[in-house]
């Protein structure tokens, strides 16, 4: 099942920022050890915690179930090249995703929102399901009667990464190539998480 929580409390409990922006750990929330009375006790992970904890990022980081995740593992493995790296590609060809790296949504929460309710157009046509695979030169737009929603209609636009390209007058988007490494998120450990489903999925 999907995490629909508190991403704060996520966030203490691996060290680690779900938002991508620490406003998790911002002023007037500066418990940045783990829930919990043993919260701040120093516990040393072993291999499989490592992996497990590595995991549990990608998957809230994303917000996939670890059904999806597994799916999304064997599409990598099936693809030339880094499995790691293939994961991380697949995770970010997602239309959520795209959705909230072209700054049309603040958080991938709310971009799946977007999907789901029938806002995106990709290449023209109406997509309502988050979990959609993307190809690279797919033009993804905000659907005209839907621009002047308050979630998007924003005065402030969250930075693009280079392999999307935004024209905010249009309200549209074009996947321009596959993301690199360095310009994904760099305090996850994707091999961790390739090292946990190596022993699951065959």
């Amino acid at each position: 099942m999907r995490y629909t929580g508190s991403v704060n409390r996520k966030s203490r409990r691996l060290g680690f920022s779900i938002l991508e922006n620490n406003k998790e750990f911002l002023k007037g929330k500066k418990r940045v050890y783990a829930p919990g009375q043993h919260g701040q006790a120093n516990r040393k992970l072993s291999g499989y915690g490592e992996q497990l904890t590595e995991k549990q990022k990608i998957a809230y980081l994303y917000g996939v179930t670890d059904r999806q995740l597994r799916r999304l593992f064997t599409v990598a493995k099936k693809m030339k090249g880094s499995n790691a790296l293939n994961l991380l590609i697949v995770l970010e060809s997602r239309l959520d995703n795209l959705v909230y790296r072209m700054g049309f949504a603040p958080t991938r929460r709310s971009a799946r929102q977007l999907v789901s309710h029938g806002h995106i157009l990709v290449n023209g046509k109406k997509i309502d399901i988050p979990s959609t695979i993307i190809q690279p030169k797919s033009v993804i737009t905000i659907k005209e009667k839907s621009r002047k929603m308050p979630l998007i209609a924003r005065e402030e636009k969250i930075g693009t990464l280079a392999f999307v390209k935004v024209d905010n007058a249009t309200m549209s988007g074009e996947y321009l190539r596959y993301p690199e490494r360095p310009e994904l998120n760099q305090e996850i450990n994707e091999t961790y998480v390739v090292e946990w489903y190596n022993r699951l999925v065959k």
